[in-house]
């Protein structure tokens, strides 16, 4: 797992290495983006920002995004590996919460089976409970879940993913067994919202900007966010700050299917890179309190590598996988 430091310092990397090959860019007549989630969930906002990015910036001319949700991708990864295999112009949308739920589901589909394009962003995770919750701050819910960690049902994302992994990471720092904790899975963010806004369930976790809208509101109370240090114009502790030594960026990327040529996969990386340049990816980013953390091509692809075996490892750690 990596953090928001080793984050950034890829991603001024990747900034040196990345637009070098900015040349081989051009107009693509419709891009199709594949998203293994429900709508309304993080996969799916990054791909409806890549659609309104690269059309505003007229890098593409039309684009179809199809959903295909369970399992934190384990469902659609196999449509994309095996329906869209030497698709042209098309790209996954996907990240950490897949890595963990491949793991986690024992698929026999992989992510090394695609071809990476690139990395774009990465977000800290927010801990946040019901307006009315008895819970005030991180260190209440996490005494009430060594009271009775049954009694504390967690939303968050597919079984495996970052959600399921922050609170395993969160239980383990607290001295709860794993297999004690409460996580209730849910195939996309609206569906966890809904969980969370109707009382069903005591907390939640997910990224910050899932919740955002609803924190400020006042409908639902932010307790802490998984980030390294306390962040600008978020209200709100780190769980460090709260007690719980625990900190976790999760983070998204794009991916083409399997059998897509090197002049293809240039293309790709091009088109991606010159979308991550614009004014406008970078309001999306601020608008939606992503960090921005592009690594293309075999870069990217290394990482992926470095980032399954490393997941694996905790993933086995927290009794998640086996």
């Amino acid at each position: 797992m990596i953090d928001r430091r080793q984050f950034l310092a890829a991603g001024a990397a990747a900034s040196v290495l990345g637009f070098a090959g900015a040349g081989h860019a051009q107009s693509v007549d419709q891009l199709q983006l594949f998203v293994p989630a429900a709508p309304g969930g993080g996969w799916d906002q990054t791909a409806r920002a890549i659609e309104l990015v690269m059309r505003g910036e007229k890098l593409i001319g039309t684009a179809q995004i199809t959903n295909v949700p369970g399992a934190g991708g384990a469902v659609g990864l196999p449509q994309f590996v095996g329906q869209w295999r030497n698709r042209p112009n098309a790209m996954m949308v996907a990240g950490m919460v897949m890595v963990g739920a491949l793991i986690a589901n024992k698929s026999p589909v992989k992510l090394a089976q695609t071809t990476p394009i690139a990395r774009l962003t990465g977000e800290f995770l927010a801990v946040v409970v019901p307006a009315q919750s008895p819970f005030k701050t991180a260190k209440d819910m996490v005494d009430a879940m060594k009271a009775d960690a049954s009694k504390v049902p967690v939303a968050g994302g597919s079984a495996g993913g970052s959600d399921h992994i922050l609170l395993g990471m969160i239980g383990k720092a607290a001295g709860v067994t794993p297999s004690k904790l409460n996580y209730i899975p849910y195939a996309g963010g609206g569906q966890a919202l809904a969980a969370l806004l109707g009382n069903q369930v005591a907390a939640g976790i997910s990224g910050y900007g899932e919740f955002a809208e609803q924190v400020k509101a006042g409908k639902l109370r932010l307790l802490a966010i998984s980030a390294d240090k306390r962040q600008e114009g978020i209200d709100a502790p780190t769980l460090k700050e709260s007690g719980v030594d625990v900190e976790l960026f999760n983070w998204r990327g794009v991916f083409a299917p399997p059998g897509a040529s090197e002049e293809q996969k240039k293309t790709l990386v091009s088109l991606v890179e010159k979308m991550a340049a614009s004014s406008a990816w970078q309001e999306e980013l601020k608008k939606r309190d992503w960090t921005g953390i592009l690594l293309t091509g075999d870069a990217y692809a290394k990482f992926v590598a470095e980032e399954n075996a490393r997941i694996e490892a905790i993933l086995k750690d927290l009794g998640l996988a086996a």
